[in-house]
């Protein structure tokens, strides 16, 4: 079956297009430009795709059966906070144009759509509170407010013959190129002093197979629901930990953050449907990959 993924070259919507071709999904691109040659593992179709809702793009899902809505309109390296000073396009393109593609997504036949959402729908919560689907969503961020409205309006279209669901997914992390760590990485092997903070983070992987998940689970069972995506807490120190033991870097590492205060999600809801996710075990692997590609490239302190 054909899979159509927007914004499938980007940080998270690459993690859901690998996923979906090693499990012999045939997958549809849609993005502003086509993926350059060898981008994926294996061979991708593409279709232009617009989050302008004046555009026109019910021809896109002509031959998609199912739909993945990953595109996010934002200010480079920033979601919250990603309106930059266009708080109105922002919510114009990321709002109104997500919307559009779902409506078109209903009306050309597709059978099943799965939006990437975001753990900011819930807004802050008091320390330590667990974050469970039916809690509260009170966003502070206009990146919060748009996912939580894109969500409602996905929930909204669900009947007969068109499921959706949404996957409000905590930090993704992975081991593509380039990396949402890098730039912390990066600062870190330059000397400079970096802060103790703590985050909850789950694996562009295993994004992609809650993703698979929607896909293959009855659907009477996901449609119209929001699922909790999250799998481990950790901090700077356990970040960049690896990266000091594989690379000749004499810096000390931070102080460790006190994880106590985190606001986990929990993800029995989605467990329930079969998620595993990879765990710290994942975690490790991933960053002896990161760590060993930054001893690769980065010169010995003993060279000239």
């Amino acid at each position: 079956m054909k899979v159509l993924v927007s914004g499938g070259t980007g940080l998270v919507g690459r993690y859901i297009v690998e996923e979906l071709l090693s499990a012999g999904y045939q997958v549809i691109v849609g993005a502003r430009h086509a993926p350059l040659p060898r981008f994926f593992s294996r061979p991708v179709d593409f279709t232009p795709l617009s989050l302008d809702p004046d555009e026109n793009d019910i021809g896109a899902f002509d031959d998609a059966y199912f739909f993945v809505h990953a595109a996010f309109s934002h200010v480079a390296g920033k979601y919250r906070g990603g309106e930059g000073d266009d708080p109105k396009a922002f919510r114009r393109l990321n709002l109104d144009g997500t919307v559009k593609l779902f409506e078109e997504a209903k009306r050309a036949g597709t059978r099943r759509c799965i939006f990437i959402s975001s753990r900011a729908a819930y807004g802050e919560h008091a320390p330590g509170t667990e974050l469970f689907e039916t809690t509260s969503s009170i966003p502070e961020t206009l990146y919060g407010q748009v996912k939580l409205d894109a969500e409602r309006a996905l929930a909204h279209l669900c009947g007969p013959g068109f499921a959706g669901a949404s996957l409000r997914a905590t930090g993704i992390y992975g081991d593509h190129a380039p990396n949402k760590w890098d730039g912390l990485i990066d600062f870190y092997l330059t000397g400079q002093p970096v802060s103790p903070r703590a985050g909850t983070e789950v694996h562009g992987r295993d994004l992609g197979r809650a993703v698979r998940l929607m896909l293959e689970t009855e659907s009477t069972r996901i449609s119209g629901e929001t699922f909790n995506v999250s799998d481990i807490a950790v901090d700077t120190r356990d970040i960049l930990s690896p990266i000091r033991q594989h690379v000749d870097c004499p810096f000390p590492l931070p102080e460790a953050a006190d994880k106590t205060d985190l606001c986990a999600m929990n993800t029995r809801k989605i467990v329930a449907l079969g998620w595993k996710p990879g765990g710290m075990p994942l975690f490790a692997q991933t960053m002896r990959h990161l760590a060993e590609t930054k001893s690769t490239l980065r010169p010995s302190s003993t060279q000239v």
